[in-house]
């Protein structure tokens, strides 16, 4: 028996059900139950929501999601190995769980769950920004979900929450902070998980803002973006020329110098700089 529920402990499901890691699906299993809780508590008060996993693997995130109170959740799993073990934890939460073998990528939440939805997750690396910048960037704003607590690499969290001037500013910055407020909640070690990752983890909550921090066009501001920092070196003069025309006029009309880099540049300047396109 484990300390958060009645099933038992990860390792022993792990071990149960051949369920090693597998390096092609980007996983790496956190075992400690107290820290999953933990991990479920961060998300927030989730006993009036529903909420989305990605990658549960064998369920340790999934049943502190449970344990926690969740409405209900929709665990989307890739690796068919974890069927049975995340199917022993949906008997012992009656129906408060549904699992879906396939790819995240591919499945529409909403056909599943009733808002208000959160999403919470120990995000498989390999498919963990790809992810991250789909919810940022849907059709319409507000999004279908309330928050976002996922677990990255600790390079990629730094990159959410980076500010100006630093190395670590850049595209997935600007449109973390243009629509959500962000902070990094939980730092991981290695040996936290199995098999332990080269690199160190962190956890970061996102919470949707109802509109943009700034207004912008989304299309035109992620164009601006991506083409900005894709030669981060580059004034930015150099790195958009093409972008519009008269560009000069339009970076100084937005508080920028034609000489800056874009890593020297707001938010606030960059949403500027797209009306300003856009226009």
């Amino acid at each position: 028996m484990s300390g958060i529920d009645s099933l038992p402990p990860l390792r022993q499901v792990i071990e149960d059900h051949g369920i090693a890691a597998k390096k092609s699906l980007g996983q790496n299993f956190l075992l400690d139950l107290n820290l999953t809780a933990k991990i479920a508590r961060l998300a927030g008060d989730l006993s009036q929501c529903d909420v989305l996993e990605i990658g549960p693997g064998p369920g340790g995130l999934t049943r502190g999601l449970l344990a926690e109170g969740a409405r209900k959740v929709l665990a989307i799993e890739k690796d068919s190995r974890c069927m049975p073990a995340l199917a022993e934890i949906g008997a012992a939460y009656p129906g408060k769980l549904e699992v879906i073998n396939g790819d995240a990528l591919e499945v529409d939440p909403l056909a599943h769950l009733t808002p208000p939805i959160r999403i919470a997750a120990n995000l498989p690396y390999n498919v963990g920004t790809e992810l991250l910048i789909r919810w940022l960037t849907p059709k319409e704003w507000p999004p279908f979900w309330s928050s976002l607590t996922l677990m990255f690499q600790k390079e990629v969290a730094q990159r959410i929450v980076a500010q100006p001037g630093s190395k670590a500013y850049g595209r997935l910055a600007i449109l973390s902070q243009w629509r959500t407020d962000t902070q990094i909640v939980l730092h991981l070690p290695p040996e936290a998980f199995s098999p332990p990752p080269k690199v160190h983890s962190a956890v970061v909550h996102l919470t949707a803002l109802p509109e943009p921090r700034f207004p912008a066009d989304a299309k035109t501001l992620e164009r601006v973006v991506a083409k900005a920092f894709n030669q981060r070196r580059k004034m930015l003069r150099a790195a958009l020329k093409g972008i519009a025309p008269d560009l000069e006029d339009r970076l100084i009309a937005s508080g920028i110098k034609p000489t800056d880099r874009a890593e020297t540049v707001s938010l606030e300047q960059f949403c500027a700089l797209a009306r300003n396109i856009k226009a």
